[in-house]
């Protein structure tokens, strides 16, 4: 599909090699939980504000300073962790994988045509639309470099952990262009996806620039010479820039970085909202200031960016992946409730189980209880 044009992307080199194993020794059942539970924490702290500006946010949560779940209206105004879009859509790409024996990108469209989806972003509306029209899922794209796409990615790694090919970055790209027909859209999950591969494996904290220089080394050359690689912001967010994801870093956050101003400010330049000129870079920058310590790095995103759900969620996945769930406050983890629907309390759980045994690294005792816990409340 990319060498047809069908699907936007220049090709790189990578995209026909594999990823390289990962190392013997790493506690991988933790770290893969950590990536799929940080998505679902981050996506669950900030569902409750998204959208808000920061100062808007200070001003109307207790105390100022989301730090744990705040009251939720769909559980009785409990204090708990819910799902919205970023959590939903992720697990059912994992249940898919685990049903249909790998990704089967048709099928992922069906799902997403028949659940409900909550906060579901424009974009995804409107593929549900082309979806039910009749149309074939690889015309559905919509050409949106929102963050929809990249919200969801993760869960591709699981299936290739034991047996890493090529094959990941094909997953990587037909998920992405399922609902996102865009360039940067692509570009920024394969470079997700490659980061979150090389979190998996790391047994040391890298350094503060190396989440921009591994994002930009893996991201950049898949959108080289392209017309459709040269982007402008949103309400003039930063003032009259014009350039690829590339100058944004250089001209804006690595500048941010170097002076160390804190994630509200920096983000402000930005604006920190769905489009991915806008979130790459807070992702980014939370990263690297934050990347060292996974709490303060989510509650960051949560706290000081705009689209703070999804951006927490994307941060959250990262920061799981090299610490590992276990460094996650535990109060965060119990309070999950672990729905991907309405009524399917444990469901997070119980796919991450089910996908430890089926991929072959196995699944934590806190996994496996919470799992078990619910399937006997069902019964």
């Amino acid at each position: 599909m990319a060498r047809s044009g069908r699907l936007r992307l220049h090709w790189d080199q990578l995209l026909d090699s594999p990823p390289q194993p990962l190392p013997c020794g790493i506690e991988l059942a933790d770290k893969v939980e950590g990536m799929l539970l940080g998505l679902a924490i981050g996506d669950a702290l900030g569902n409750t504000s998204e959208s808000l500006s920061p100062a808007q946010r200070k001003l109307s949560v207790p105390g100022g300073w989301v730090s744990g779940y705040l009251q939720n209206r769909h559980a009785d105004n409990c204090n708990v962790g819910l799902a919205s879009d970023d959590t939903q859509m992720a697990f059912w790409t994992l249940e898919q994988m685990l049903v249909d024996g790998g990704l089967d990108p048709s099928r992922l469209g069906e799902i997403f045509c028949s659940r409900q989806i909550y906060g579901m972003g424009r974009t995804v509306g409107q593929f549900r639309s082309n979806r039910t029209s009749g149309r074939p899922w690889s015309e559905c794209g919509v050409a949106s470099a929102g963050n929809g796409a990249l919200m969801r990615i993760a869960p591709v790694l699981l299936p290739h952990l034991r047996s890493p090919s090529q094959n990941l970055w094909a997953d990587t790209l037909l998920a992405a262009h399922l609902t996102h027909d865009d360039l940067l859209s692509n570009a920024s999950c394969v470079a997700l996806v490659q980061m979150l591969w090389r979190l998996l494996g790391m047994q040391a904290l890298p350094s503060r620039h190396w989440w921009i220089d591994t994002w930009l080394a893996t991201s950049e050359p898949l959108t080289a010479g392209r017309a459709d690689g040269t982007f402008t912001p949103r309400a003039q967010h930063p003032p009259m820039f014009i350039g690829t994801m590339a100058d944004m870093v250089d001209q804006y956050v690595g500048p941010a970085l170097d002076r160390d101003m804190d994630v509200a400010e920096a983000c402000g330049i930005w604006h920190s909202g769905a489009y991915l000129l806008e979130t790459v870079p807070s992702v980014l920058y939370v990263l690297s200031r934050h990347g060292h310590d996974p709490k303060e790095a989510i509650l960051q995103a949560v706290n000081n960016t705009r689209d703070n759900d999804t951006c927490a969620a994307i941060v959250g996945a990262a920061v799981g992946a090299l610490h590992g769930a276990s460094a996650l406050p535990s109060r965060w983890i119990d309070g999950l409730l672990g729905r991907t629907t309405a009524n399917d309390d444990g469901q997070v759980f119980r796919l991450l189980a089910r996908a430890g045994d089926s991929y072959g690294y196995g699944a934590s005792p806190r996994v496996r209880q919470r799992a078990g816990a619910s399937t006997n409340m069902e019964n």
